[in-house]
């Protein structure tokens, strides 16, 4: 088997397909993928601490109403029907 040149021919060969016959602008590709693959780990660890984070958090929310405030929804019914299912 043969030994690989460095670990840049490695890791852009990982990335996927050689973006082009000149080497330049392969490089340049191979970066771009590396910039994407970094954000998308960097975005996927901060995903899973927020879930870390949260986990096993009992929090409990209490919500006191006073009901003389609280006013009742109430639908008005005079409305016009020409068909069935169908209003103006």
């Amino acid at each position: 088997m043969k030994k690989p040149k460095n670990w840049w021919y490695v890791w852009s060969k990982s990335l996927g397909e050689k973006a082009s016959s000149c080497n330049k602008t392969s490089d340049k590709v191979a970066v771009v993928r590396t910039i994407i693959f970094a954000t998308y780990l960097i975005t996927n660890c901060f995903i899973v601490a927020g879930v870390i984070r949260q986990w096993n958090r009992k929090t409990e929310v209490y919500i006191q109403v006073e009901s003389e405030s609280v006013v009742p929804y109430v639908t008005s019914f005079d409305r016009k029907v020409n068909k069935t299912l169908e209003f103006e």
